[in-house]
């Protein structure tokens, strides 16, 4: 084909690009398209902090188009009318996508084919962002996996697709109109906190090549201290792109191989998290209603009887326990949350405050530069004991007892919530005497963890028991 159209998604990058790979091999010229959402202010599943961070990805990826010789053109509104002006502007031949894995990507590119089919071009959809997606890992009766362990057996016995070198070069036809790069104003929206990571492929490749060489093998032991720096920070760079997710497991299998034994278990923690990654797409795909409704029917329509004026304290880290607020103004200050404190600031609000795992969801979605929706879902899942392979509902994890296994020494609790900087570490690790303030300037606990965790069991046994969740399709 003479000029074809590559619509980029979640795949800012040129290398082992699936579908710019086929658009540039099967055409004489490229028309690479960034196509901007039309909404303004609020929206349910991001904020400031990501679109900070898409802002620099699509920057860094224009750049690196204009390297090999191409441009990125960014438009902005309906994503099928835009590229249906797009491809009648440009004449091109063809569409080229990397598929999406939640509903409301996958109704687009159902509307993208049927537009392509309605004018006269083709539209070739390809699998980027999972290594195995929707249906491929399946039980031996042909259903999807509910559990994690027999669906990472699974996944890891399917043969995994190779990976492509960079794009040397593209060739972009001159004259097509293009919207300047975005900020976050173009959303009406504030700039996104100052401690967000260092944007584009190249910064995220950078931390790819330094945790493989240098962390995965401390991973595993190092993994659950929030206050170390043991973990990959690679999950904004997967969200968005920036990385093939099979590059990065090759290069892991690749380490593990040539660790001594003690790293090789290490770094199969780590490819056990990318399979979690792949296991909760499973999820959403072949269960989309998970978004609004609990993945487990017995738990569906539950009534979550908190006071919803503790949500606000939650989401500020003024809750009185120094774990989870030290937890939630990291998130605050840099769109970033360890993901021991992602479990436990989410257990905290739905079986201490007894608050609706759906606040907590759409607030991280909101909050976290690496919000992805099917594993944010899964994690609020997990936590509240309601969804696919959850946590039992009775399995509560205590503040306190966790500060003192997690962060014994009070440094990652005192780095974040400096009003306890004077406070000895001990202190940190219990509630306080009678409820009190464990500092001057900061809240005493708004509940009292024993008795909440007692009213959790109560208002969790009262809902009947099922062998498993229906079919939530």
């Amino acid at each position: 084909m003479k000029n074809v159209i590559h619509w980029f998604r979640r795949d800012l990058r040129i290398t082992d690009n699936t579908a710019l790979s086929a658009a540039a091999e099967k055409s004489e010229a490229v028309t690479p398209v960034y196509i901007l959402s039309d909404w303004r202010l609020n929206h349910r599943w991001t904020g400031p902090n990501r679109q900070e961070f898409l802002c620099g990805c699509l920057a860094a990826l224009s750049g690196n188009l204009t390297t090999i010789g191409g441009r990125l053109i960014v438009r902005q509104g309906d994503a099928v009318e835009e590229l249906e002006r797009l491809a009648i502007e440009t004449k091109a031949g063809a569409i080229f996508f990397n598929r999406d894995v939640d509903p409301f990507g996958r109704e687009t590119e159902s509307r993208v084919i049927e537009m392509a089919r309605r004018i006269g071009i083709e539209a070739h959809s390809s699998k980027d962002i999972c290594i195995h997606e929707g249906r491929e890992v399946l039980t031996g009766a042909g259903d999807s996996f509910r559990v994690f362990t027999p669906y990472s057996r699974a996944w890891q016995k399917l043969p995994k697709p190779s990976i492509q070198p960079a794009l040397r070069s593209l060739r972009t036809p001159a004259g097509i109109s293009s919207l300047d790069l975005p900020t976050p104003a173009t959303w009406s929206l504030p700039a996104g906190a100052s401690g967000i990571v260092e944007p584009g492929e190249r910064a995220a490749r950078a931390r790819m090549r330094k945790f493989v060489s240098d962390g995965i093998a401390a991973y595993g032991t190092g993994r659950d201290l929030p206050g170390g720096d043991s973990t990959s920070r690679l999950s904004q760079d997967l969200r968005f792109g920036l990385l093939s997710i099979r590059e990065l497991h090759q290069l892991c299998l690749a380490a593990e191989e040539a660790l001594p034994a003690a790293g090789r278990e290490s770094a199969r923690k780590f490819v056990a998290e990318l399979i979690w990654r792949e296991f909760y797409m499973q999820v959403l795909w072949c269960f989309p209603d998970v978004l609004d409704n609990e993945f487990q029917a017995r738990f569906r329509g539950m009534h979550w009887p908190g006071n919803k004026l503790d949500f606000p304290r939650w989401c500020r880290g003024e809750t009185g326990f120094p774990i989870v607020d030290a937890a939630m103004r990291e998130l605050a200050q840099t769109g970033f949350m360890h993901n021991r404190g992602r479990m436990i600031t989410a257990m905290f609000l739905t079986k201490d405050l007894h608050l609706d795992w759906r606040l907590g969801e759409q607030w991280f979605m909101q909050t976290l530069v690496d919000g992805e929706i099917a594993s944010n879902n899964g994690g609020w899942q997990w936590s509240a004991g309601t969804g696919a392979d959850a946590a039992p509902y009775f399995r509560i994890q205590n503040p306190w007892t966790q500060t003192k296994r997690y962060d014994p020494e009070g440094k990652y609790i005192k780095k974040w919530v400096p009003e306890l900087h004077d406070v000895p570490a001990a202190r940190l690790c219990e509630p306080p005497v009678d409820g009190q303030s464990l500092a001057k300037a900061y809240p005493a606990p708004i509940v009292d963890h024993s008795v909440a965790r007692d009213a959790t069991l109560d208002l969790f046994s009262r809902y009947p028991k099922v062998t498993e969740a229906r079919d939530l399709n």
